[in-house]
């Protein structure tokens, strides 16, 4: 079976505004915050190789898998698996595991629209010169402020909706690819303007040593954290890029373009690194702050530093982009599925599911706040609970929605994307998709999705399982 020339919602008009429209899926939140946190916490170059790695073993196997079923079929991820199942005499049930991806998608963005909106509320705060000459104390004392004040998060949280929901309201071509030619460019201009700052400022080089420096005695510290990011840094699993690839043009080489996100993905990564590090050490602070690194130590860092109100402006407008560029990505599959499904229009589509993950979000807006007690999964004296209020430890709200969705739902969703394209649709199917020249790479990449990625992804899933 193959798919039409062009899928029902449209088509992106060249191969490079399927690069960007993917790149923008997986350069997000994970790229510009947690990639850096993540390299100071586990060990600097040590993690970057591992990284770099495991970008190439699961990463590119997994989103390969991912486009080519896109393109195959030209339909919604759910519709996608039940066409080419049912073509190639499998049953329909496949339909389910893309169905609860396209679920797990719209439950991250419930949560990542409300952390989307902390960087609106940031641009407005390092603007104001709020962080100006404050200290560690202050700057925290910031952040806690706006995560104690509901209403604050919910008028971010809803700014953000608003900006992901109006994008993919307007379609494939007015919507998605006009934004995404404005988006990426500003997000490359952005992150090289940090990157010249970053020069000035007498420290470039201990960033880069710190990045870029190997001590093999930590390359096992950072081994399951960097094959977790590597997986989660494409953007695979939840049927983004499947939908993503059900709108390429037929004659795209789909192996060329996926390298060529993963290149600029992880390249986005090492520009956030040494453009942040820099800056972190010549306020003299720690680059391995862990997740607090974006929203205190950088903060604090700009309000230290020549200039840093101007640069903590555009950073946090950088990743404002970032994150609305990965947000709509979230909300497309369910869209298309129920355009294809129902007699609705995309407007009234897109506007039901975006106001039901903005009401799904107020969980994790309250997880903050006014429900920040209420604790799930809870081992009080060796005796589990499932809920207790005020429990000393325990899962907020939103910790057991990013729990779900992170180490459970994602490495599923992988799994049974780079299963499917590689056991049953199987290898004469993929190598007509895939139309590669050379025998011996299309062996190497078959072999890699259907016997290493997978393996893979299971190690994942059991190490964030049970960590």
């Amino acid at each position: 079976m193959a798919g039409d020339d062009v899928s029902i919602h449209g088509s992106w008009a060249s191969r490079w505004v399927f690069i960007l429209a993917a790149t923008g899926s997986a350069v997000g939140l994970g790229s510009i915050w947690k990639f850096p946190y993540m390299t100071g916490v586990y060990g600097g170059g040590a993690f970057v190789v591992m990284f770099l790695l495991f970008i190439a073993l699961l990463g590119v196997p997994v989103m390969v898998a991912e486009t080519l079923i896109g393109r195959r079929a030209r339909l919604s991820p759910a519709n996608a698996l039940k066409a080419l199942a049912v073509h190639t005499g499998h049953g329909g049930k496949w339909s389910w595991a893309a169905f609860a991806g396209m679920v797990t998608a719209l439950l991250i963005l419930s949560f990542y629209s409300v952390v989307g909106g902390w960087s609106l509320d940031y641009i407005l705060g390092v603007g104001a010169g709020n962080f100006q000459g404050i200290d560690g104390e202050k700057a925290g004392g910031y952040f806690a402020a706006m995560v104690d004040d509901p209403w604050r998060m919910i008028l971010w949280h809803s700014a953000f909706m608003l900006l992901s929901a109006g994008v993919i309201a307007r379609g494939v071509v007015a919507g998605l690819e006009r934004s995404l030619r404005i988006m990426m460019p500003l997000l490359f201009v952005l992150l090289l303007i940090l990157l010249g700052y970053s020069l000035t400022t007498g420290h470039f080089m201990d960033g880069v040593r710190f990045m870029f420096h190997l001590d093999p005695s930590r390359l096992m510290d950072g081994l399951l954290p960097a094959m977790g990011h590597a997986f989660f840094s494409l953007s695979v699993g939840i049927g983004s890029i499947l939908i993503y690839g059900a709108y390429m043009p037929k004659q795209t080489s789909i192996t060329g373009t996926v390298m060529a996100v993963a290149l600029l993905d992880t390249f986005v990564s090492l520009l956030a690194g040494l453009a942040l590090f820099p800056i972190v050490f010549a306020a003299g602070l720690n680059a391995g702050e862990g997740p607090g690194l974006m929203f205190v130590t950088l903060p604090l860092a700009f309000g230290n530093v020549a200039f840093g109100q101007l640069i903590g402006v555009v950073f946090f407008v950088l990743v404002a982009v970032a994150a609305w560029s990965s947000a709509i990505s979230l909300l497309e599959p369910m869209v298309a599925y129920l355009v294809e499904r129902t007699r609705f229009s995309r407007l009234w589509v897109t506007s039901a599911l975006a106001f039901g993950c903005w009401f799904v979000g107020l969980g994790t807006v309250f997880s903050f706040n006014i429900w920040k007690e209420a604790k799930f999964f809870v081992t009080d004296g060796g005796a589990f609970q499932l809920y207790q209020w005020g429990a000393a430890g325990g899962l907020d709200l939103f910790g057991v929605i990013d729990f779900f969705t992170s180490r459970i739902m994602l490495p599923l969703g992988a799994l049974t994307f780079v299963v499917f394209a590689s056991w049953v649709m199987g290898r004469d199917a993929v190598r007509d998709e895939l139309a590669m020249r050379n025998a011996t790479l299309f062996a190497v990449t078959f072999f890699l999705m259907r016997y290493v990625a997978p393996l893979g992804i299971l190690i994942v899933f059991a190490a964030q399982l049970f960590k």
